[in-house]
């Protein structure tokens, strides 16, 4: 019994220790709110990925402000921070910066250096969506930026005649499955007022190739994600990324020490 009350015990220490690591590491402490869009663009590149809203142990960005949401008790829009609701668009335009649809169709915004963990699902993703296996709107819009390159909303309701909700429904597709990149943009009008728009990008304008299966890949980005969480539950990282992350895959990352076990937790062994 002694025995078994001092495993008990370390196990407890050892949670205890992994969670007020997550909280400094991941800023969820006010004290450790993010003042600047340069602290943002640091705190993206040290954990690798972000998603806006806080909804899991991924990082947060607007999380990690600590500031009051726009409207109070309010979905959507309302439940960003009141005055750094913009950051999340303008992190996806700096350099570095890739912005994906990749959590379950909500922005997570990702590192080159984790975008390159990813590279073979999106490619895959990219060419499903040129052979058509996505629906034609699909092919369509990424065959267009293959030979015209990255391109504005405006231009491809243009230059396809895609109506405005088949373009939507299409890109949230595509989005989704990381075959295509949006990024904010801001435009200047005949006025001199302003219009938002977003720009369009394929996966593979963005980001370098990868030599890794698809396989691979997959248990590349499930550690960098606990990685950037610092500890997570278990059974929240099935529903992370747009593809299945089966019990197998965690199994062999904690069989091969890449993952490590804090109560129904898991910690990457190295944060």
């Amino acid at each position: 019994m002694g025995r078994l009350g001092l495993k008990v015990s370390d196990d407890l220490t050892s949670a205890v220790e992994w969670e007020l690591q997550r909280v400094q590491l991941c800023r969820l402490a006010p004290i450790r709110a993010l003042a600047t869009l340069e602290e943002a663009e640091l705190f993206l590149h040290d954990r690798g990925m972000l998603t806006l809203t806080a909804d899991s142990a991924l990082p947060s960005l607007f999380g990690a402000t600590h500031e009051q949401p726009f409207a109070q008790g309010k979905l959507g829009f309302g439940a960003y921070p009141k005055t750094k609701w913009w950051w999340g668009g303008a992190l996806g335009q700096l350099p570095g910066v890739v912005p994906t649809k990749l959590h379950r169709g909500k922005t997570l915004l990702l590192s080159q250096r984790v975008a390159r963990l990813a590279d073979p699902l999106c490619r895959t993703e990219v060419a499903a969506a040129a052979s058509g296996e996505l629906g034609e709107s699909c092919r369509q819009i990424v065959e267009h930026l293959e030979s015209a390159g990255p391109s504005l909303l405006e231009e491809l309701k243009d230059e396809i005649g895609l109506d405005a909700r088949t373009l939507r429904t299409a890109r949230q597709k595509l989005e989704a499955r990381g075959a295509v990149s949006s990024a904010s943009v801001r435009l200047a009008t005949k006025s001199g007022s302003h219009i938002h728009s977003s720009r369009l990008a394929r996966w593979d304008q963005l980001v370098p190739a990868s030599q890794a299966t698809a396989a691979e890949a997959l248990a590349e980005l499930v550690v960098a994600g606990v990685q950037a969480a610092v500890v997570a539950p278990r059974a929240e990282l099935a529903r992370w990324f747009a593809w299945r992350v089966d019990a197998p895959i965690i199994d062999g990352l904690v069989a091969s020490g890449r993952l490590r076990a804090v109560g129904e937790s898991l910690a990457a062994s190295t944060p």
